[in-house]
C-alpha cells in the first residue's frame, strides 16, 4: 500500500434558491394599484370623457343658429372637413406654420446649445437669459411681438431700420413664425444641451488625438450623437406648435384673408363664427388623431434614447 493518500476534491453542488411565489396574487397587486386610481378616475374624466363627447359631436348636423335641429348624419361632417377648401388651406398652413418654426428654432437652439456647452464666465447667467422665452405666457408673447417688434408706428424693427413697413400685413407667416421660434428656441436648446453634455470626453479628446479638426468632429461625431435627441425635440415641438392658437389669434386673426389660419383657429372659426358644431367635432377630432401619430414617434424615440442611457 502506498503511504501517500489521495486526496480527492469534491465540488459541492451550489443550493438550490427557492423560488417564493408571489403572495396575494391578484388581490395584493389591486390592494398596491389602489392609492392610484383616483388619479386614473381624474384623468379619464378630464380627458376621455370630452374626447368622447366630442366623438358624438362629430356625427350630428348641428348648427347653433338650428338649436333644436339636430340629426345623425354619421361621417358626413368628416367628408365635408377632409374636402373642404377652407380646410385644406388650414392644413397646409399648420404644416408651413409648425415646419418653419420647429426647423428655426432647432437651427438656433443648436447655435445656442453648443454656446452654452463651453465654459466661459457668466454662463449660468446667460443660460438662464436664454431660456426665458420659454416662461413666457404664449398670449404675452403675440402680444409683445405683435406691438412692440411689428408695429408699424412705434415698433422695434422700423425704429431701428427706419420706414413705416406693416410687417404683420406684408409678411404674415413669417411674423408668426418669428414669434413661434422666439418662444420655442429655448426648449430645443435645453434637449440639445443635455445631448451634447452626454458625450464622452475621453471619445472627443482621442478624436483630436488622431488629428481630427472642430468641423470634421461636429459632423461626424457630434451631428450623429445629437441624431436622437434632434429626432426628439422635432416630434415634441410637432406636437405642441401644430395646436398653436394664441399668436394666430393675436397677431394676425388668421389673416390676411386665410394666409395664417391654421387648423385650431379654423376649427374655431367653424365653431364661433358659423356655428357649425359638427363639423368643428370631425375637425377636432382629426387634429387629435394626427397629433397622436406624431406623439407615437415622440414616444418611441423617448424609448429608445433611455435605453441608450441604461446601455452606457
Amino acid at each position: 500500500m502506498s503511504s501517500m493518500t489521495d486526496v480527492i476534491t469534491r465540488t459541492d453542488p451550489k443550493p438550490e434558491v427557492p423560488v417564493v411565489s408571489p403572495k396575494g396574487g391578484a388581490k395584493d397587486r389591486w390592494i398596491r394599484r389602489a392609492p392610484l386610481l383616483p388619479g386614473l378616475i381624474f384623468a379619464l374624466i378630464v380627458t376621455q370623457v370630452p374626447f368622447l363627447f366630442t366623438l358624438v359631436l362629430s356625427t350630428l348636423d348641428w348648427n347653433a343658429l338650428r338649436p333644436g335641429d339636430r340629426s345623425f348624419i354619421g361621417l358626413d361632417n368628416y367628408v365635408t372637413v377632409l374636402t373642404d377648401q377652407r380646410l385644406r388651406a388650414a392644413l397646409l398652413n399648420t404644416v408651413l406654420l409648425t415646419a418653419g418654426a420647429v426647423i428655426f428654432s432647432m437651427i438656433l437652439g443648436l447655435l445656442l446649445a453648443i454656446l452654452l456647452d463651453r465654459k466661459f464666465l457668466g454662463r449660468s447667467v446667460v443660460r438662464t437669459l436664454l431660456i426665458t422665452p420659454f416662461l413666457v405666457m404664449p398670449i404675452a408673447a403675440a402680444l409683445l411681438w405683435k406691438h412692440a417688434i411689428y408695429n408699424p408706428a412705434y415698433g422695434l424693427i422700423n425704429g431701428i431700420f427706419g420706414g413705416s413697413t406693416d410687417w404683420v400685413s406684408s409678411y404674415p407667416k413669417a411674423a408668426v413664425i418669428a414669434t413661434l421660434v422666439w418662444q420655442w428656441t429655448p426648449f430645443m436648446m435645453l434637449i440639445l444641451l443635455a445631448g451634447l453634455q452626454s458625450q464622452s470626453e475621453e471619445v472627443l479628446e482621442a478624436a483630436r488625438v488622431d488629428g481630427a479638426n472642430a468641423w470634421q468632429i461636429f459632423t461626424r461625431m457630434t451631428i450623429p450623437h445629437l441624431r436622437q435627441y434632434l429626432e426628439l425635440g422635432a416630434l415634441l415641438g410637432s406636437i405642441y406648435l401644430v395646436n398653436t392658437f394664441d399668436a394666430i389669434f393675436s397677431i394676425t386673426q388668421g389673416g390676411p384673408g386665410q394666409a395664417t389660419t391654421n387648423l385650431p383657429y379654423e376649427i374655431y372659426l367653424t365653431t364661433f363664427r358659423k356655428f357649425e358644431y359638427g363639423e368643428a367635432s370631425a375637425a377636432g377630432v382629426i387634429v387629435v388623431v394626427l397629433t397622436i401619430i406624431v406623439a407615437t414617434f415622440a414616444l418611441r424615440v423617448i424609448s429608445s434614447l433611455f435605453r441608450m442611457e441604461e446601455s452606457r
